[in-house]
C-alpha cells in the first residue's frame, strides 16, 4: 500500500514530495475533498512547501470530504499519500502527492470543522464543493428553501460549506481574532464575491446580522478562476497506479490532464507560494474567469449534452467528432466569446486549445460526470452570453441546441430511455415537466424557461427563443441525432 514507508521502495521516475510529509503543520483548512481538490490546489501547495522549505511546512491542508467518509479514511491508511497521473497524449506522468496533512469528514462531529476554522494557525480556507453547494438562486443569492440549508440552521454542527464557514467565523470573531482569507475554487460567477454573500445570508437567516455586518467588513473573499480536466478515477487507473509503483497499492490515484491554470484574486497576510506551480496573482480575474466559464465550461456542457445524445459518452470522442467538434469550436469563437476582453486572436487561440484538450484520448471524461447539476451552471455559463448575443442580434444556434439537448436528457430520464445516471438539484421537477408535456416540444421548453431560479428572468424575444428550442428539441426527438449535428455543423 502506497504511505510514507513504501516511498523508499517506488522506481526512481516517481516524483516524491521534496519535504518531509510527516511533518507538516495544517495552515490550510478544504472543504470538498474531490478529485478535482487533489489534483489541483494540492499539487500547488506541495510545489509551493517545497519551495519556501522548512517554513512551507506550516500549509498542510487538512482536507474534509463533504459528502464522502470512504475518501477521507482511504486517505488516512495511506498516510494521506496519493499518486497524480498526469495523462499526456502520449504517455503518463505519475507523482505522489503528500501536501495533505489531515483528512477529515465533514460529517463526523469529533472533526469540528467550525473550530479548525478558527484556529489561528489556519490562514487560509478554500473550498472546491461545486455549484450546487452554494445553494443559489438564479440572482446568486442563497436559496432559503434549499433542505441542507434549512437543516443546518437547526443543526448544532453544520454540515454544508456555508455553515460550516459561517459558525468559524461566528468563532473566530467571538475571540476576537483575525478571519483566515476564503478561496472559492469553484465554477461560480464570481465566486468569492457570491460566497461572501451567500455566508452573509446564512449568517442572517440564523439570526445574528451582527455576524453577517462583522463578515463583511472583516473577511476576504478573492475571486479566482481554476481550470484543470480531471476525470473520474477508474479500475484502470487504480491498475496503472499500481504498475507504475512498482507493484505498490494506491486505491485512489487521480488522473489529470497537463494543463493547470489557477487564477486568484491579490490579498494581504501570508499565503503558500502558489506561484512555484504557475498560480497568477492578479486584480483582474473576471476577464480570466469569464473566458472559461462561458468558452471552456459552455462547450463542455454543449458536447457532454449532446455528444452523449449522438451516442458519444466522452468529452474527448465528442471534440474528435467532426460535426460536433465543428459545432463546438464555433460556439465558443461566436457565441460564448460574448463579454469576454480578449483580443479576437486571442479568442482563437484559447478556442484551438481548448478544442486540443478536449481531444485528448488519454483523458476519459465522461458526459455524464460533465453533465450533472446542469440547473446550477446554466445561468452564468450559457444564459449570460446567450442574452447578450440575442440582444446584439447576433445567432445562438450553440446555445438553443444546448439547452434542448439538456431538456432532452431529462425527457429521455422521464421515459427511463437514458443510459446515463442524471443529477441534478432541480431532477424531480425537471422530470416532472417532461412527464407532463411528454409529446409537447413547446410546453416543455416553455416550463424548463419559465424555470427563474435556473435561468433568471425571461430571455428577450422570449416567444422566440421558446420556438426556437422547441423545434430543436422535435429535430433531437424525431431524427438521427448525428443527422442534425452534421445539418448544423455546415
Amino acid at each position: 500500500m502506497l504511505d510514507r514507508a513504501s516511498l523508499t521502495r517506488l522506481p526512481a521516475n516517481i516524483h516524491l514530495p521534496r519535504f518531509d510529509t510527516a511533518r507538516l503543520r495544517p495552515g490550510i483548512l478544504h472543504l470538498g475533498c474531490g478529485n478535482f481538490h487533489r489534483a489541483h490546489q494540492v499539487v500547488a501547495t506541495q510545489a509551493a512547501i517545497a519551495a519556501e522549505g522548512e517554513g512551507g511546512l506550516r500549509w498542510g491542508i487538512a482536507s474534509a470530504t463533504m459528502r464522502r467518509p470512504e475518501l477521507s479514511h482511504q486517505l488516512a491508511r495511506q498516510d494521506n499519500l496519493y499518486s497524480l497521473l498526469t495523462r499526456e497524449p502520449h504517455g503518463t506522468v505519475v507523482s505522489v502527492m503528500g501536501a495533505i496533512a489531515e483528512a477529515l469528514f465533514a460529517g463526523d462531529e469529533r472533526a469540528d470543522l467550525p473550530s479548525r476554522l478558527a484556529d489561528p494557525e489556519t490562514r487560509i480556507v478554500t473550498l472546491t464543493v461545486t455549484a450546487s453547494g452554494y445553494y443559489l438562486t438564479a440572482d446568486g443569492r442563497l436559496n432559503a428553501d434549499a433542505g441542507d440549508i434549512r437543516a443546518d440552521l437547526r443543526r448544532g454542527m453544520p454540515r454544508t460549506a456555508l455553515g460550516i464557514l459561517a459558525a468559524g467565523l461566528g468563532r473566530v470573531r467571538a475571540q476576537g481574532g483575525v478571519p483566515p482569507v476564503i478561496l472559492s475554487c469553484d465554477n461560480v460567477a464570481h465566486n468569492g464575491g457570491t460566497l461572501a454573500q451567500a455566508v452573509m445570508d446564512f449568517a442572517s437567516m440564523g439570526g445574528d446580522e451582527r455576524l453577517a455586518g462583522w463578515i463583511a467588513e472583516n473577511v476576504r473573499f478573492p475571486d479566482t478562476m481554476v481550470d484543470r480536466i480531471v476525470p473520474a478515477t477508474t479500475p484502470q487507473d487504480i491498475e496503472d497506479a499500481r504498475h507504475a509503483l512498482g507493484g505498490v497499492e494506491d486505491a485512489i490515484p487521480v488522473p489529470a490532464e497537463p494543463w493547470f491554470q489557477w487564477v486568484i484574486g491579490e490579498f494581504d497576510g501570508p499565503r503558500p507560494r502558489w506561484e512555484a506551480h504557475g498560480a497568477q496573482f492578479t486584480n483582474d480575474v473576471a476577464t480570466f474567469e469569464r473566458a472559461k466559464l462561458q468558452m471552456l465550461n459552455g462547450a463542455h456542457m454543449l458536447l457532454a449534452y449532446i455528444g452523449a445524445l449522438a451516442g458519444l459518452p466522452t468529452i474527448a470522442e465528442a471534440a474528435t467528432d467532426r460535426a460536433l467538434g465543428r459545432i463546438a469550436a464555433r460556439f465558443m469563437r461566436e457565441e460564448q466569446n460574448a463579454g469576454v476582453a480578449f483580443a479576437p486572436d486571442d479568442i482563437t487561440r484559447y478556442a484551438d486549445a481548448l478544442m486540443e484538450r478536449f481531444r485528448n484520448p488519454a483523458i476519459v471524461h465522461q458526459a455524464e460526470r460533465i453533465g450533472r447539476n446542469g440547473s446550477a451552471k446554466m445561468a452564468a455559463r450559457v444564459l449570460a452570453p446567450m442574452r447578450a448575443n440575442i440582444e446584439a442580434g447576433r445567432p445562438t444556434t450553440g446555445a438553443t441546441l444546448l439547452i434542448a439537448g439538456w431538456i432532452r436528457w431529462f425527457a429521455l430520464h422521464e421515459q427511463d430511455a437514458l443510459d446515463l445516471a442524471v443529477a441534478d438539484p432541480h431532477a424531480d421537477t425537471l422530470r416532472r415537466i417532461c412527464a407532463e408535456a411528454r409529446h409537447d416540444h413547446r410546453a416543455q421548453a416553455e416550463a424548463f424557461l419559465a424555470m427563474e431560479d435556473v435561468f433568471g428572468s425571461p430571455l428577450p424575444h422570449h416567444e422566440r427563443q421558446v420556438a426556437a428550442i422547441a423545434g430543436m428539441l422535435r429535430r433531437l426527438t424525431d431524427e438521427s441525432v448525428p443527422d442534425v449535428l452534421r445539418d448544423i455543423a455546415r
